[in-house]
């Protein structure tokens, strides 16, 4: 039995169904691919929880697919702001409480808003971050989306 993070508290507080998926961490290779690969799921249907900030609305997190790079102007049209930039790494732990390939859209130190890209409810089930590393949690998008009050915008880009 693994270890309940706050992420999973929170999923089981609000009685949201889940599953977890441990696996092995590989401090050189700590890609979403990698990761997808480890808990037999697509790259595609495995999220990833970037930290932003904009001008406007402070931090602003993304989810996005493991395959795809995040659109820094889709995602400032999506938050409300005219531009956001990545939070610098070192910034990551201070502002979530989170290390790097432990981030989560559920539990941090402070709410904060949430775009996850549309292409998560092309699937009945996602994987997050279970709010640490080597564990992921798979839940369905939309209990996902209500539980953080995400907006859902197009944020990712293929290149």
């Amino acid at each position: 039995m693994s270890k309940k993070t706050n992420a999973l508290r929170i999923l089981d507080e609000a009685g949201i169904p889940y599953e977890t998926r441990a696996y092995t961490v590989d401090e050189s290779d700590l890609s979403a691919g990698t990761v997808a690969q480890k808990i037999g799921l697509p790259t595609s249907q495995t999220f990833k929880t970037l930290v932003a900030k904009g001008e406007q609305t402070g931090v602003v997190l993304a989810c996005i697919p493991g395959d795809a790079q995040l659109d820094l102007k889709a995602l400032a049209r999506a938050s409300g702001n005219k531009k956001v930039e990545m939070v610098p790494l070192k910034d990551v732990f201070p502002l979530t409480g989170y290390i790097r390939g432990g981030v989560s859209p559920l539990g941090l130190k402070k709410d904060f808003p949430l775009v996850l890209d549309e292409l998560a409810h092309a699937y009945d089930v996602i994987s997050i971050s279970a709010g640490t590393r080597g564990l992921q949690v798979l839940l369905n998008p939309e209990d996902l989306s209500h539980l953080t009050r995400a907006k859902v915008g197009d944020i990712s880009r293929f290149d």
